[in-house]
């Protein structure tokens, strides 16, 4: 299973990001879930360090199946916007596919 943990202050503000584990749904190679949220995690940290300017610097385990990182205080709206529609997306994957597959969960930091 692919865990997503967004972590985020009491105001709402995002400090993390963390997607761990291999969804398990498929083989090697053929596992769409596990690409589907591969692109939107990737595609998300790039966005928010072209379109942002934000200095992203994510942790990569690609045998773990993990990447990870922390965000900067004072994000504008545009990086929120875009950490926003991951959560839409990886959230839309958990109910599609189930959470023998992927869990999205949220933890206050």
């Amino acid at each position: 299973m692919t865990t997503v943990i967004f972590r985020k202050t009491g105001q709402g503000e995002y400090r993390e990001l963390e997607c761990r584990g291999h969804a398990g749904y498929a083989e090697r190679g053929e596992d769409i879930v596990c690409a589907a949220l591969s692109v939107l995690v990737i595609n998300t940290l790039n966005s928010l360090e072209e379109l942002c300017g934000l200095p992203i610097r994510p942790e990569e385990d690609e045998e773990k199946g993990r990447i990870a990182c922390s965000f900067p205080k004072g994000m504008d709206e545009k990086a929120e916007v875009l950490l926003d529609s991951l959560v839409l997306g990886c959230v839309s994957i958990e109910k599609q596919y189930g959470k023998k597959y992927c869990k999205v969960k949220f933890e206050e930091v």
